[in-house]
C-alpha cells in the first residue's frame, strides 16, 4: 500500500505532467505565448498549479522542450535496438525530428531568446540531439548506406533549416524536401557483410 508521501509525489508527477502535455498543445496551437489559463484549463488545474511547479514562463518552455527532446532521444534508443536496416531507423528517426520541429511554434524563439531561463536549450539539443543523431547515422555508415563525410551536426543543421514553417510551407513540404536531403545523402549501393 502506497505511503501518504509516495501517493502525493504521484499525485504531484501527474499533475507536472498533465502541465507539460498541455502547454506542448497549446504551444503547437498557439506558440510559446499561449496564455497560461489556456494550459491550466487544458491540464485541468488551476493557474496557480501552474506557477507553483513553473514560476515563470521561461520555466514552463524550458520544461516542455526538455521533455521533448528527451522523446527524441528516447525514440534514438528504441530505433538502435529494432532489428531495422540502419538507413531506415535513421530514415525514421529524422521524420519524428522534423514532425518535432515543425510542430513546435515557437521552438526557434525559444531556442534564439536571450531569457536567461531558456540560455540551456541550446545545449540541451547539442548534448541530446546531435549525440542521438550520431548513433542512427554512425551505423548506417557503417554498413555503407549513407555517404561516411555526413557528420550528425550538420545533417541536424539541414534537417532544421528545411523543417522552417513558413506561408504554404509546413509539415508535409519540410516532410518532402527532408527526404530528398536524406536521398542525397545516400550511397550508390549499402556495403553487404
Amino acid at each position: 500500500m502506497p505511503t501518504t508521501s509516495g501517493a502525493r509525489r504521484a499525485g504531484v508527477q501527474r499533475s507536472r505532467q498533465a502541465l507539460l502535455d498541455a502547454a506542448a498543445a497549446a504551444f503547437v496551437e498557439n506558440g510559446v505565448q499561449a496564455p497560461v489559463r489556456d494550459i491550466a484549463g487544458r491540464a485541468g488545474v488551476g493557474v496557480g498549479t501552474v506557477y507553483r511547479h513553473f514560476p515563470t514562463r521561461a520555466d514552463l518552455v524550458g520544461a516542455v522542450y526538455r521533455h521533448q527532446v528527451q522523446e527524441c532521444t528516447a525514440l534514438a534508443a528504441a530505433l538502435r535496438r529494432q532489428p531495422l536496416p540502419p538507413g531506415e531507423a535513421l530514415d525514421r528517426w529524422i521524420a519524428a525530428f522534423v514532425d518535432f520541429l515543425t510542430t513546435k511554434h515557437g521552438l526557434g524563439e525559444a531556442l534564439l531568446s536571450d531569457d536567461p531561463g531558456l540560455a540551456n536549450l541550446h545545449s540541451l539539443v547539442l548534448d541530446e540531439l546531435v549525440p542521438a543523431c550520431a548513433s542512427l547515422l554512425d551505423a548506417a555508415q557503417r554498413v555503407g548506406e549513407v555517404d561516411a563525410r555526413l557528420d550528425a551536426l550538420t545533417l541536424l543543421r539541414a534537417v532544421g533549416n528545411l523543417s522552417l514553417p513558413g506561408p504554404g510551407y509546413g509539415r508535409a513540404e519540410a516532410g518532402q524536401m527532408v527526404a530528398r536531403l536524406l536521398a542525397g545523402c545516400r550511397t550508390a549501393a549499402p556495403r553487404v557483410d
